[in-house]
């Protein structure tokens, strides 16, 4: 029996790495009812009281092992670079810990393989953070797919632009995971993944390098079955603009979904058939609520959830196969062979 069996319906206590940027939105602020907040650890100490006092978590932790090993702790939001990943959520793991980790769940489809088998092994519940999936939204694309409307599906496409302006943020460092794809396309990944229901492969990649190895840009084509051929774009260049699409052509219609990524900040569904065009907004809370809410069930009734291992290993194995075809390394290769640069320093995300 775990610590939150033992406690009955007491609410699940939740622990924090990380004093990450993310963190107010997607685990404080929709944890009211869900989840109390127990404690927080960050890289400095300082940083994590500072962090703990405008958001009144009540305890801060020495470091990231003496939350991860407290008693006091059921369960484990990730919000470390993505280079952190998969030492955490596996030290999570070993001790008992159900994880929520950011996405992508680690540098690599090995290193997301082993992670999955250590979570099954323990019985214990590993969520990737891919909160779109969680929304009604994602219910309704899947409805109008599963309802034949597009006719067979010929084409798709998906699109993730968002501009990162500071240049010592750890999203351009090869060594801590960086790169376009990991932040940013492994949503597009996931949406056509979604919408195709099965395995593709990768026919082409082309990266545009903002320093060796690490992508600012993004494009590849990819086929799944059907066949059904798809594009995928995503881009970090400070002098682009946010852009999040989704769109499937079929032999019968044209579906193109603007903000997937975050609906409850604005979207909009637009299917066009024989019949005309319908124009749709899905009503729902924030995609983290509902992804808080889902990964909380899971670990309470053992109900599988949406981005679970199985989905964390498919969206890996296309991001690896991508980044290969690309001709850029692995995320994880770099930190394996230079350890030394390995620590993370500069303005954070943590």
């Amino acid at each position: 029996m775990n610590s939150l069996s033992a406690r009955g319906g007491s609410p699940l206590r939740l622990g924090l790495l990380g004093a990450a940027r993310i963190a107010p939105a997607a685990a404080i602020e929709p944890a009211s009812g869900l989840v109390d907040v127990v404690g927080l650890a960050a890289r400095e100490r300082g940083r994590a009281e500072a962090f703990a006092s405008v958001h009144g978590i009540p305890r801060v932790f020495d470091d990231y092992a003496a939350l991860v090993d407290s008693p006091e702790v059921d369960a484990v939001y990730i919000a470390l670079p993505c280079s952190h990943h998969h030492e955490w959520t596996s030290r999570a793991l070993d001790a008992g810990k159900h994880v929520l980790c950011e996405k992508p769940l680690s540098c690599n489809a090995g290193e997301t393989r082993e992670l999955v088998e250590r979570a099954e092994a323990a019985g214990l519940v590993l969520m990737e953070a891919h909160h779109w999936r969680y929304h009604p939204l994602a219910a309704r694309i899947g409805a109008h797919l599963r309802s034949g409307v597009l006719g067979r599906i010929r084409r798709m496409s998906a699109v993730f632009d968002a501009p990162i302006h500071d240049p010592d943020d750890i999203r351009w460092r090869l060594e801590l995971g960086g790169g376009a794809l990991m932040d940013l396309g492994c949503y597009p990944v996931q949406w056509l993944r979604f919408v195709a229901g099965g395995r593709g492969v990768v026919v082409s990649a082309t990266a545009e390098e903002h320093s060796p190895g690490v992508d600012r840009s993004m494009r590849a084509t990819l086929e799944f079955p059907g066949p059904i051929e798809a594009t995928l774009a995503c881009s970090m260049d400070p002098a682009g603009s946010f852009r999040a699409t989704l769109r499937v052509e079929g032999e019968g219609g044209v579906l193109v979904v603007d903000n997937p990524v975050a609906p409850h900040a604005g979207h909009e569904l637009v299917l066009t058939t024989t019949a005309g065009e319908r124009r749709e907004r899905v009503p729902g809370g924030t995609t983290y609520r509902h992804q808080l809410e889902a990964f909380v069930e899971g670990v309470r009734t053992g109900a599988p959830v949406l981005t679970g291992g199985d989905d964390a290993i498919a969206t890996a194995v296309l991001m690896d196969a991508i980044y290969t075809a690309a001709g850029l390394p692995l995320r994880g290769e770099a930190r394996l062979a230079a350890p030394a640069a390995f620590e993370f320093a500069g303005k954070l995300t943590e």
